[in-house]
């Protein structure tokens, strides 16, 4: 009974420090004496089954000498009857620790099987995808992005002269001590920096507001705040705050007027006007400024504004997308449309930085409305403009980036958006031209740079990680003349959605090899149809 007992908490013991959990294996290969062991059980269990016959065979045919030799006879039964008991415990035991075993390690494999499907397509790296060779490559470029560039040329006078009638219109319709102070727009994106290709051709502008005073905005970006989960580095809030929130600048000093007289800026009948409007773009019980709610009031002033002029221009205009109510189209009477987005922002004190609640062309990534995206894109068209300068004369690094938004375009057609964007193909752009010199770039290198950006674009997303090209990157140029604050800042992750969400990643990572795949295709297409630099294909 004893000797039971001890193997019984010996076979424990085993189970205990043999436990996958207490010391899991980190390879989840099958240790060497593994094998050994379930050889072992094994030749247990037949060994037990022997037992068991012979056992059955003495208590159904040697009753008799049993009974003759009483004593003796009880201790054989007695004792086989014990060990038969303690090894079969024991093998249940070793069996149960087996199956759980077996489990664990299935279970583990299928884990790690899930990270490995992330590489799926590995081995279908832009080094074994031919691309087109360089005289094609010429040919299209000459034949289709020049002849987009000269018809964004005149998009973008005409979008600059009606955008700057239009603020004005709405300035007019505007209560100055009580309405938005609307500033003169910013022109901002790929028809600014000269490289968008696909059509509509859309301009980009954005429309800094600011409150009447006494009242201003107070921004809060979330860049270098620690308690931010990464996926909202790039956001901040924006709070209205009124005269007692902090130093109204005031020569009148409102403590120590007397009854009679009045400050004509702290006036309580328009603070309180200005200050019912202001709630009226706060999130509900709040002081912070809801995207929701200045959407409606800008599109509402906007249409005002064209109400106003609309009799001295001989077309239509129209708003784009309800979701987006800066999104207008203009339509003449010929049947040309011409697109544009007006973009209201909140200027970052003194910088050129500014709170935008989303891009046009990229749906809201988050869902609070009081989430504000920060947009670098002047000092990204900074950096851009500024670096051109050293590179050689027509220089390739804009075709490249043409050509590869004109391949993820048609991509996009063919098997629907994904997780990648434009904005994601001009971050690898900047990225190389930090990486490589100045003399690398000549028109005669646009085979080996574009191969470049699509290396380093596959490197990013199987690594499921794309920094943001101004927050904390310590090599951008001092001419940008980014805020030290952004600059120090620990680097944001661009690509953080790929590994929060992986059917989103599995579908932009099987969308960018085929993209890859049909390059040389769609490119011969488009140049072969191109003679004369025209195609319907490009309407």
């Amino acid at each position: 009974m004893q000797a039971g007992i001890f193997k019984v908490c010996l076979v424990v013991v085993t189970a205990i420090v043999n436990h996958p959990l207490l010391f899991p294996n980190n390879k989840t290969a099958v240790p060497a004496n593994d094998d050994l062991i379930v050889e072992k059980l094994r030749e247990r269990e037949e060994n037990l089954k022997k037992e068991q016959l012979e056992l059955e065979r003495l208590l159904s045919g040697q009753k008799e000498p049993a009974e003759d030799n009483p004593k003796t006879e009880s201790k054989e039964p007695e004792g086989g009857s014990g060990w038969d008991l303690w090894s079969t415990v024991s093998m249940v035991i070793f069996l149960m620790i087996e199956v759980w075993r077996q489990d664990y390690k299935d279970n583990n494999s299928q884990e790690q099987s899930k990270e490995e499907d992330d590489l799926l397509f590995i081995g279908n790296n832009c080094h074994g995808v031919s691309l087109p060779n360089k005289p094609m490559l010429t040919i299209f470029h000459d034949q289709y992005i020049r002849a987009s560039t000269h018809d964004a040329v005149r998009s973008r006078e005409f979008v600059e002269g009606f955008a700057d009638d239009l603020l004005e219109a709405l300035r007019s319709v505007c209560n100055r001590d009580t309405d938005m102070e609307v500033e003169d727009s910013i022109c901002i994106g790929s028809m600014y920096e000269n490289w968008r290709v696909n059509r509509p051709l859309i301009c980009d502008l954005l429309v800094p507001f600011a409150p009447p005073e006494p009242y201003h905005f107070r921004c809060h970006p979330w860049v270098s705040d620690p308690s931010i989960g990464p996926d909202k580095q790039n956001y901040g809030t924006i709070q209205v705050c009124g005269p007692d929130d902090g130093p109204s600048n005031c020569v009148c000093d409102r403590k120590r007027l007397g009854e009679d007289m009045l400050c004509l800026l702290h006036n309580p009948i328009n603070n309180k006007k200005v200050t019912k409007d202001l709630n009226l773009l706060c999130l509900r019980n709040t002081n912070y400024l809801d995207i929701d709610q200045v959407m409606k009031w800008f599109q509402t002033a906007v249409t005002k504004a064209w109400g106003k002029i609309s009799h001295k221009y001989e077309f239509e205009l129209t708003f784009s997308h309800l979701d987006s109510p800066g999104a207008l189209r203009v339509k003449f009477k010929s049947g040309k449309v011409i697109s544009f987005n007006i973009s209201p922002v909140v200027q970052y004190e003194d910088t050129d930085l500014y709170f935008i609640s989303h891009f046009p062309s990229t749906p809201r990534g988050v869902s609070s409305s009081i989430y504000w995206m920060l947009s670098f894109a002047v000092y990204e068209r900074r950096f851009l403009k500024d670096f051109a300068k050293k590179l050689p004369e027509n220089s390739c690094h804009l075709s490249c980036l043409q050509i590869m938004t004109f391949l993820h375009s048609k991509q996009c057609h063919i098997t629907g958006p994904s997780g990648l964007t434009t904005y994601h193909l001009k971050t690898i752009l900047m990225h190389l031209l930090l990486r490589r010199p100045y003399s690398d770039w000549g028109a005669v290198m646009l085979e080996e740079r574009l191969r470049d950006m699509f290396k380093s674009l596959e490197k990013s997303l199987l690594e499921k990680k794309l920094y943001h090209f101004m927050v904390g990157n310590g090599k951008l140029p001092e001419t940008v003349n980014l805020p030290e604050h952004f600059r120090e800042a620990e680097p944001v992750n661009i690509f953080r959605s790929f590994v929060l969400n992986r059917d989103l990643y599995q579908k932009t990572l099987s969308m960018f090899y085929e993209m890859l795949k049909n390059a040389t295709v769609v490119i011969n297409e488009y140049s072969l149809h191109l003679p004369n630099g025209h195609s319907n294909k490009m309407h």
